[in-house]
């Protein structure tokens, strides 16, 4: 097994760009799944301000493989790209930087790496009423992968008005898919879920250190409904917890955080992703986090 301390001229490098990137679980994710298949790989976090500068010194280097890219440089990094597929450019941000014969291709890995999290959970999206809270990035990214598996219908409910119309009309008129948005109160809350099978949650209520929050009353819940919350710390929401004692299927945000890492690590590496691997790593380091408190 390689170490990250047998690093060599011949390295690849992969890191992560943002403002903050202290917090961040993928240097120990990604270099233990490069250790776990013996790859000449390692990934560090940079603390960037100047995505532009970033991206100029990624061209330079020789050896610079890939890039993880967090807040707030997902939108503005698409102007610093060679290419960029058809469904992350009507998404507008993008996640994942491949560089390719000197080429920087930018993908998005959150959106897919939901809906793969739904669908090896088995929950049913062709034909359904989707619910999902939130209309930042995430849920951009997740509304449009969505999409893709023709839904009945989307329900975006949101709080930043233009941000919540924004999206509504770009899936409306770059998608196939019909989306209704409507501002978060309870009223539209009930209207929604009354009608949907599956609900997302995109939201930070819930998140550590407000463990004990939830957007939506367990008794909007109905046996029809599965539920995903995409905040992974804590490992079970308020949320999931009211789901699962009312006998729902449940999916975590553990799932979608591991498959959006695991999507970048196969597009840098060509390699298959040890999964498990990084899903134990991502575990292991909340359930410390949890215990230190």
């Amino acid at each position: 097994m390689k170490w990250i301390t047998d690093i060599r001229p011949s390295t690849a490098l992969c890191a992560l760009i943002g403002n903050p990137v202290a917090h961040s679980m993928s240097p120990a994710i990604h270099n233990r799944a490069f250790a776990e298949l013996d790859l000449d790989y390692v990934y560090v976090a940079f603390r960037v301000e100047d995505v532009g500068a970033a991206m100029t010194g990624m061209r330079a280097f020789d050896n610079f493989r890939g890039m993880s890219v967090t807040i707030p440089h997902k939108v503005s990094i698409i102007a610093h790209l060679d290419e960029i597929t058809d469904v992350d450019r009507g998404i507008g941000s993008v996640n994942t930087v491949v560089k390719e014969g000197g080429r920087l291709k930018g993908f998005g890995s959150d959106g897919p790496g939901a809906r793969q999290a739904l669908i090896d959970a088995g929950v049913e999206l062709n034909g359904k009423t989707i619910t999902i809270l939130g209309s930042g990035g995430a849920a951009r990214a997740i509304a449009f992968s969505l999409a893709r598996a023709r839904p009945a219908a989307i329900f975006l409910l949101g709080v930043i008005e233009p941000e919540l119309r924004a999206l509504t009309q770009d899936l409306v008129s770059k998608t196939a898919v019909r989306a209704i948005g409507a501002l978060l109160d309870g009223k539209s809350l009930e209207v929604a879920l009354a009608q949907s099978q599956v609900l997302i949650h995109c939201t930070p209520v819930g998140m550590h250190p407000k463990v004990d929050e939830s957007v939506v009353a367990a008794s909007l819940l109905h046996r029809d409904l599965a539920v995903m919350d995409i905040v992974y710390n804590p490992l079970k929401t308020k949320l999931l917890a009211d789901a699962e004692a009312r006998g729902l299927k449940t999916v975590s945000g553990v799932d979608m955080f591991v498959n959006q890492a695991v999507i970048q690590f196969e597009l840098w590496t060509g390699k298959a992703a040890p999964r498990e691997v990084m899903k134990e790593v991502v575990i292991t380091h909340l359930r410390a986090e949890s215990e230190k408190r």
